[in-house]
């Protein structure tokens, strides 16, 4: 065949692009030294994308960096799955076989379903939600791997052209990437990228990452087109030829070396009256055969091979070899890198040639390629064969072979997890399926079935393929790739059609379908649906399908309405899945009854079965349900309060997560993570975790869950500004549908927490008093005795709020009454019930210390150090009030709260164990002395002479309180608060009381709320 020709018309000139160049090259030094980069390079067709990559990717091997060159590949309209990746991957194994091999090592299977070289993918393995991300987790630590000694670029060009599969993938890829001397840039066309353009929300989402550089590629001004020109035609060009050419050009590089050259030939260029034509004049002064093959290569896609070529021209072969070399001859056509086909030297002039075909010429054009293609495979690379033949007997227009070829396709793209794509084929294979004869349909037969679907029993070696069928799989590639919306919309209408057929398992299967997309998309619980469900599956034997609407049915009420109801379901999930041996719904059905066990007071039961079912998951590669119990089992441990146990299962989680999870189950691990941080006192930990749950959780259910842990350590911090801003936030995600207790109880929760720490005793009890009589149920203890407390504590500390008087009684009792219907299955709940009790009795003024002792004696048993320092100052609170025979036993307590108060941050326990013990005149200061203070503005307090607790006095006094009052709130006897206001009046040459207070106040010696902040909470 016809060797590489070299002659090009572009300028051996590089011009312009100095600042991208050095952007660029920025880059390349930062991937050297370590921090991988990413860069997205945009510009209108023809401005030089292409040739300032090659640019780069010269000087990046002259450095010594390996480049590696993807790009989309575009058949008709349809993009080939991972095509840039897989090209891209490609010339890494030629550049560095063995790091590649290295890296791969051990995940071959499923890395082959980009390069199919490393091994077969085994066709039968069952595919979930988290395959996509496991693939792409894959070859983002690949990547990482094979950069981490040498220096790699991977440039992807034409991303305008780019499958979803792909976008997805470099989404993943430029989110993810954190170690490796690695460079990701990618081209796109931007006069191309439309309003409803599919690259337009990537490129949206990627602008808001402050690791991805986006260059945008503006046109040549006049003294770079006359360099240009003068590069192209070796001469100083005539300056009227310069303006004529930046004129029509207006500085598109590629339209000034088409110009360039046209007129140097002597091309009527004049005459043309637009861009496109210009185009055309070089094709059409080819020789016809020539024109004739540039026809086929155009209507072939963006690279097409030379034996495909012989074989659709149908010319002799001598004819073809001299049409190609006056093409080449012409820089119409150039060979391609690996010298075994042709493509045009630009997409436009491709684009300009495919637009003039007649519509009958594009159709035969297409059925020549398919028929040349079904008659012998082996002319085009194995992995690209079934797509291509699809595509061209879709555009064809011959829908009776159409059908079968794009049903071939969309198991293809399914085995390679490119679930877009599936979903697009399984689409275009509806929209053919009236079209085509019975008999063809009739003889059609489905590969498999998707997950429990269809639950007929029907062998599908003799059942002929079903449009529900299609409608199945395409609802389930649809929840795969994230598009829940075309899902739904496909669930929706198999249910209307089945509304006409007695067909019960189907239509059940689906209103399940129709449950999991309602919920995930935020629009209801999915309840509903599947109560449906169940309804049409009443009475039927037990099925694959029953199977897994039980394992749903259990796991909503888990959430929703925890108790025996869901318990029952679990237990009847997991006896269907055994009948049916249906491993993977019984092993998730276990779970969600270990769940059960755990929250009814089973609690090593449950754990162990929880154990055992991520063993089994694990040793069975079933990473869909070892997620979920990298997820379920800490998160049990955490609620019965055993956090050491579950922080080492959350590490080894977050990295299974990262191989094998998409980011959410990711996001899930850190927010678990987060929570058992915080209760282990390694708040600064927490808050590092839960800034990456943020990072890396896209669903509404896992951000709010986010907002809800960052409002609770903000609360906890006394950041009320921010708690408030999270919670609102958190609201926001979960929506008004959404009544989950464990979503809603820890907001309210927060909300009763946020209105005390803000003086709304009121609004306090207005918000616990929404949660009372909905969720307050059986498996709820969890959140509930954290609610209970916040609402207990906030009477406590309201008693002072004369306003909060009228209906106490009333709301302390409710209180009261939701505590015994709680369970206390765990220590840590034990606990809190002791806490409760003594946080309603402070609220009544019965402050007790050997309450208080005895619910410090229970926190000094677990690891919860901020739980242990609240009950240790309430406690020394309490000693306090009974006498001076407990001082230095209080004053040790709060030594130890303040300790850990001040560690962690918690500033409003700071704060109110410091004001504790100034008001009962401890101190809390260490053996060894504070440093001198440096010299500051004089204090007038010191000037008059008052003492420490004469200044404490005085700012009562100056509020108006009596002796009595004082007494009470600094811990001593009327008398003695008597003989500090005698002292004072001296001091200050004052008669009265009165005075005392006019001095103060014109002195500014308390500012407003003074007297506030020296009241016990």
């Amino acid at each position: 065949m016809l060797a590489s020709v070299e002659t090009r018309s572009v300028s051996p000139v590089f011009v312009g692009r100095a600042d991208e160049l050095h952007t660029l090259n920025d880059a390349l030094s930062r991937a050297a030294a370590g921090e991988p980069q990413a860069l997205l390079i945009g510009g209108e067709a023809g401005v030089g994308k292409t040739r300032l990559v090659e640019e780069f990717a010269a000087a990046a091997h002259r450095e010594g960096a390996v480049v590696a060159l993807g790009g989309c590949v575009e058949i008709g309209a349809d993009g080939l799955p991972f095509a840039p990746f897989s090209t891209a991957l490609r010339a890494l194994r030629r550049a560095l076989p063995d790091e590649l091999a290295a890296a791969a090592v051990g995940q071959e299977e499923e890395l082959a379903r980009l390069l199919p070289e490393l091994r077969e993918t085994a066709p039968g393995r069952r595919h979930d939600e988290e395959g996509m991300a496991r693939l792409f987790e894959l070859t983002a630590r690949l990547l990482e791997h094979v950069a981490a000694e040498r220096t790699v670029v991977v440039a992807l060009e034409d991303l305008h052209w780019a499958d979803a599969s792909t976008r997805h993938l470099l989404s993943y890829l430029l989110r993810t990437l954190r170690t490796g001397r690695l460079v990701v840039l990618a081209t796109y066309r931007a006069d191309d990228i439309h309003r409803r353009h599919p690259l337009r929300p990537l490129l949206a989402e990627l602008d808001r990452l402050r690791t991805v550089q986006r260059l945008e590629l503006a046109r040549f001004t006049r003294d770079e087109v006359c360099r240009q020109v003068a590069g192209i035609l070796a001469a100083e060009p005539d300056s009227a030829q310069v303006d004529d050419i930046f004129e029509r050009s207006d500085g598109n590089a590629f339209f000034v070396e088409e110009l360039a050259v046209a007129a140097h030939e002597g091309c009527c260029t004049r005459l043309t009256d637009t861009l496109r034509d210009l185009l055309l004049v070089r094709v059409e002064a080819l020789p016809e055969s020539a024109q004739k093959v540039a026809r086929i290569i155009a209507e072939g896609g963006s690279t097409v091979e030379y034996r495909l070529l012989d074989a659709v021209a149908r010319l002799a072969e001598d004819d073809l070899i001299e049409a190609l070399r006056s093409a080449v001859g012409a820089n119409i056509l150039l060979t391609t890198p690996d010298g075994d086909g042709y493509r045009f030297r630009h997409s436009l002039v491709r684009e300009a040639v495919s637009d003039d075909l007649l519509p009958g010429e594009r159709a035969r054009l297409n059925r020549r390629y398919a028929e040349a293609l079904q008659a012998e495979p082996t002319l085009v690379p194995a992995d690209e064969r079934v797509m291509r033949l699809a595509s061209y007997w879709y555009h064809a227009h011959d829908p009776a072979k159409a059908l079968p070829a794009v049903l071939d396709a969309s198991v293809e793209a399914r085995c390679r997890r490119a679930y877009s794509e599936q979903l697009r084929l399984l689409e275009r294979a509806m929209e053919l399926w009236e079209t085509v004869p019975e008999d063809i349909r009739a003889a059609l037969r489905p590969v498999d079935y998707t997950e429990a679907y269809p639950p007929c029993g029907c062998d599908p070696a003799t059942t002929p393929l079903r449009y529900l069928d299609l409608m199945a799989e395409a609802a389930v590639a649809g929840r795969y790739c994230g598009e829940r919306e075309r899902a739904l919309k496909i669930t929706k209408r198999a249910l209307r059609l089945l509304e006409d057929e007695e067909d019960p398992l189907r239509s059940a299967w689906f209103w399940v379908q129709r449950s999991r997309l309602t919920h995930s998309l935020g629009r209801g619980g999915g309840r509903e649906e599947l109560a449906r469900a169940e309804d049409l599956l009443r009475g039927l034997p037990p099925n694959e399908v029953h199977a897994e609407l039980l394992t749903h049915i259990a796991c909503w009420s888990l959430v929703h309405v925890p108790g025996p109801e869901a318990y029952g379901a679990a237990e009847r999930a997991v006896e269907y899945a055994r009948l049916v041996g249906a491993r993977e719904i019984e092993l998730d059905a276990r779970q969600v009854l270990g769940v059960l066990m755990v929250d009814a007071g089973h609690i090593e039961a449950g754990l162990a079965e929880l154990h055992e079912v991520r063993e089994q998951a694990l040793v069975e590669d079933t990473p869909s349900v070892a997620l979920n119990a990298y997820v379920n089992l800490p998160s049990e441990l955490e609620g019965i309060g055993r956090s050491r146990e579950a922080v080492p299962i959350l590490e080894e989680g977050l990295a299974f997560a990262k191989r094998h999870g998409p980011p959410d189950s990711e996001a899930w691990v850190w927010g678990n993570l987060a929570e058992s941080l915080l209760s282990l006192g390694r708040w600064d930990e927490a808050g590092r975790a839960c800034a990456a749950a943020g990072r890396v959780g896209q669903g509404v259910a896992v951000r709010g869950f986010h907002a809800t842990l960052v409002a609770e350590l903000a609360l906890a911090r006394g950041d009320l500004a921010e708690a408030d801003r999270q919670l609102v936030a958190a609201q926001g995600f979960f929506g008004s549908h959404e009544h989950a207790p464990q979503n809603h109880l820890p907001l309210t929760r927060l909300a009763v927490g946020l209105a005390a720490a803000q003086g709304r005793p009121l609004d306090a009890r207005v918000h616990f008093a929404g949660a009372l009589d909905r969720d307050f149920r059986p498996g709820t203890q969890r959140y509930a005795w954290p609610l209970l407390l916040a609402a207990a504590s906030a009477e406590g500390d309201a008693r002072a709020t004369p306003a909060a008087d009228a209906g106490r009684a009333g709301h302390l009792d409710r209180i009261r009454a939701a505590a015994r219907r709680l369970a206390t299955i765990a220590p840590v709940w034990q606990a809190h019930e002791r806490w409760v009790r003594a946080e309603l009795l402070r609220a009544e003024g019965r402050t007790d210390p050997e309450d208080w002792s005895e619910v410090v004696a229970a926190f000094e048993c677990l690891e919860r150090p901020y739980d242990l320092a609240r009950t240790r100052h309430r406690l020394a609170e309490a000693l306090l009030c009974g006498g001076d025979d407990e001082r230095d036993r209080a004053a040790e307590l709060l030594r130890l709260a303040l300790a850990v108060a001040a560690h962690l941050g918690a500033r409003p326990l700071t704060e109110a164990v410091t004001l504790l013990g100034r008001r009962a005149r401890l101190s809390l200061a260490p053996a060894a002395g504070p440093a001198a203070a440096p010299a500051g503005p004089t204090d007038p307090l010191a000037t008059l002479g008052l003492t420490g607790r004469e200044r404490d006095v005085l700012r009562l006094v100056s509020a108006g309180r009596t002796n009595r009052q004082i007494a009470e709130v600094l811990f001593i006897s009327p008398k003695t608060a008597s003989v500090h206001v005698s002292n004072i009046l001296s001091k200050l040459d004052v008669s009265g009381r009165g005075e005392a207070a006019a001095v103060a106040h014109r002195l500014g010696l308390f500012p407003p709320g003074a007297e506030e902040r020296l009241i016990a909470r």
